[in-house]
C-alpha cells in the first residue's frame, strides 16, 4: 500500500512541477476570414490549409487544395473500419490488489469519390503564421450529379450483392468478436 501512495505522490508532484514550468499560450485574435473557419453552407465545399515552407506558396496552395478535396470526398462517401478493445484485470488480495486496464481504439477511413468539377473559390494567405487557406467547392452541376449518384446507390444497394456481402462481413466480425471474448474470458 505504501508503494501505491508513494507512486501517487510522485505523479502529483511531477504534475505540479510540469504545470508550473509551462507558460500560458498567448492566443491572438484570428484575422482569418469567416469562410476559412467555417465553409459557407449550400452546395458541397470544404477548406484546406497548409504551411508555407521552402517549396513555396504555390506548393502550399496545391497541398491546401488537396486537403480540402479530401475533406469533400470524406463528407460524401467514407468507409470506416474501427476496432475497440477494452480489458480490465485485477490481481492480488486486500490492500495488495492492483488493477490493470487497457483500452485500444484503432480506426481507418478511406474515401473514393470522383470530384469532377471541384474548383478553388477563395484563397487566404496568413503571413503571421505562414499558412495558406483554400476554399474548394464543387460546381452546382457536379453537386446535382453527386446527389443523383448517391440516391441511385441508396436505392440499388438494398438488394445487391454488395449489401449482402456487407451483412455477411458484419456477422462474421461479430462472430470473431464472440470467439475472442470466449477465448479471453471463458463462458460467462
Amino acid at each position: 500500500m505504501k508503494r501505491v501512495w508513494t507512486a501517487v505522490l510522485l505523479v502529483v508532484c511531477c504534475a505540479f512541477v510540469m504545470t508550473g514550468c509551462q507558460s500560458s499560450p498567448q492566443v491572438a485574435p484570428s484575422d482569418l476570414p469567416a469562410w476559412a473557419l467555417m465553409p459557407p453552407e449550400g452546395g458541397i465545399s470544404a477548406v484546406g490549409s497548409a504551411k508555407i515552407g521552402p517549396a513555396g506558396t504555390n506548393f502550399a496552395r496545391t497541398e491546401a487544395a488537396s486537403n480540402a478535396r479530401d475533406e469533400i470526398a470524406r463528407s460524401i462517401n467514407v468507409k470506416v473500419k474501427n476496432m475497440l478493445k477494452n480489458f480490465t484485470e485485477t490481481t492480488g488480495v486486500g490492500d495488495d490488489t492492483t488493477v490493470d486496464k487497457v483500452f485500444t481504439n484503432v480506426s481507418k477511413q478511406v474515401a473514393k469519390v470522383d470530384l469532377t468539377g471541384s474548383q478553388i473559390k477563395k484563397v487566404h494567405k496568413d503571413d503571421a503564421n505562414q499558412e495558406i487557406y483554400v476554399l474548394v467547392a464543387l460546381q452546382p452541376e457536379a453537386v446535382s450529379g453527386v446527389a443523383e449518384a448517391m440516391k441511385q446507390a441508396a436505392v440499388t444497394s438494398y438488394k445487391n450483392d454488395k449489401a449482402l456481402w456487407q451483412k455477411f462481413q458484419a456477422k462474421k466480425g461479430q462472430e470473431e468478436l464472440d470467439k475472442e471474448i470466449e477465448k479471453e474470458f471463458g463462458g460467462m
